[in-house]
């Protein structure tokens, strides 16, 4: 049954799928954040772009049977489909899509990248919007916890811009980090979840463009392709594109030194276990 809870501010976690909002959820299934004032969410909303990769979908599976048994419904909120909008407004079609962050050449020569409106459509407004329509509002305000680990507080941690809604952070309070969203999960029998971003997410690192690449070469692909057709987006004053290097994905050396048939620093010196990576 669902936990009532007091008058004031219902807590409402905001589920981005990746290990510490992962760790957030399942912790307050478990009944371990209990003792958080007002106490356990009943509902954790997860904001789909309908661009995670397949490994995230089923993560997702997973986190929905934990979370029923701890009285958390996770429930999805949608703005649609972000790639085939984005791919829609290239094509001169009518689409909704906001601009996503893409790379282009500066005036300096240098690449830059473009603002990231893609936050605020496609995941920040459709979460309101099914708060909205769960009844949460200026008469019934809630406060959404948010897994931001203590590691990038500084630079994540932000006010929501709406009185109803009150941003929390409670990995922060509880002074856990990424690693230790790690260490929580391996030691409670569940396995790390996959990188919860867009498949063509240009924030991506090399490392991961490449294990995509050796890995999950359909997703891959997919990245490709849509980076074959952002190259001249409308109202763009240059050419964009999904790698820093302004050079088309699949034209990106991702060689790491192994693959040159250098020795990598994993094989020059034995881990300790202390990086927590």
């Amino acid at each position: 049954m669902a936990q009532e809870h007091p008058r004031g501010r219902e807590p409402v976690i905001s589920l981005g799928a990746g290990i510490q909002s992962s760790a957030l959820l399942l912790m307050a299934a478990r009944g371990e954040l209990d003792n958080l004032a007002p106490g356990r969410p009943n509902i954790a909303v997860f904001a789909d772009t309908k661009w995670e990769e397949s490994e995230t979908y089923e993560w997702l599976g997973l986190l929905r049977i934990e979370a029923l048994r701890g009285d958390i419904e996770v429930v999805e909120a949608s703005a649609g489909d972000l790639r085939a909008d984005v791919v829609a407004a290239g094509e001169g079609r009518r689409s909704r899509a906001s601009q996503p962050p893409v790379f282009v050449r500066g005036k300096d020569g240098k690449a830059s990248i473009t603002p990231r409106k893609c936050t605020r459509d496609y995941k920040i407004a459709p979460i309101r919007r099914v708060l909205r329509e769960r009844g949460f509002g200026p008469q019934r305000p809630v406060e959404q916890w948010i897994g931001i680990s203590l590691d990038e507080a500084a630079e994540r941690m932000k006010d929501s811009g709406v009185e109803w809604s009150r941003n929390r952070w409670p990995l922060v309070e509880l002074e856990m980090t990424r690693w230790d969203c790690e260490r929580w999960l391996s030691a409670n029998g569940y396995p790390l979840p996959p990188k919860s971003s867009c498949i063509g997410c240009p924030f991506h690192s090399d490392a991961y463009w490449r294990d995509m690449k050796v890995n999950r070469p359909a997703a891959f692909a997919d990245a490709v392709d849509f980076d074959t057709r952002i190259r001249d987006m409308p109202g763009m004053e240059a050419e964009a594109f999904l790698h820093r290097s302004l050079t088309p994905l699949a034209d990106v050396d991702l060689r790491n030194a192994e693959d040159r048939g250098q020795q990598s620093l994993a094989l020059a010196a034995e881990c300790e276990g202390m990086c927590g990576v």
